[in-house]
Formats: C-alpha cells, structure tokens, sequence
C-alpha cells in the first residue's frame, strides 16, 4: 500500500469546501484545512502508485478551487 499527502492549495475563501470535497474522494483518509503556504492537507493511500495518481491525486486535483497541490510520498526509513 502507498501512502502520501497531498498538500494543496486553493482560491480564496475555497479551502473548507476543496477538503469537504476532498474527503470524499475514495483512497482519502483524511482532508484537514490548515494555516500556512498551503491550504488543505490530504492524507491518502492507494494499492500502488500509479493508482495513487489516477484514483487520488487526478480526482483532487480535479476539485473546483484547487490551484496548486504537492504530493509527498510517505517511506519507511
């Protein structure tokens, strides 16, 4: 299983509605609005990294009011 976080940002006044719509998305665990030079935090997961990008990250990124996102792959050191 992959695991990441998507951090994302978004228009003005957008953020509760990008992470309501964000938690929606099947593979999130979580999507939490936050302070800083981003918006909303996704946690998500994902058989394999290609589904991760297809299933998760396409449909977040996909979202109305989102502009920007990055995602940071979890590893285990």
């Amino acid at each position: 299983m992959v695991h990441a976080y998507i951090l994302v940002q978004t228009e003005v006044g957008a953020s509760a509605a990008v992470a309501t719509a964000a938690a929606a998305v099947p593979g999130v665990a979580s999507a939490e609005a936050v302070i800083g030079p981003y918006d909303v935090v996704v946690r998500a997961s994902a058989p394999t990294l290609d589904e991760l990008g297809t299933a998760v990250i396409t449909p977040v990124q996909s979202i109305e009011g989102v502009t920007r996102t990055l995602t940071c792959s979890v590893v285990a050191l």
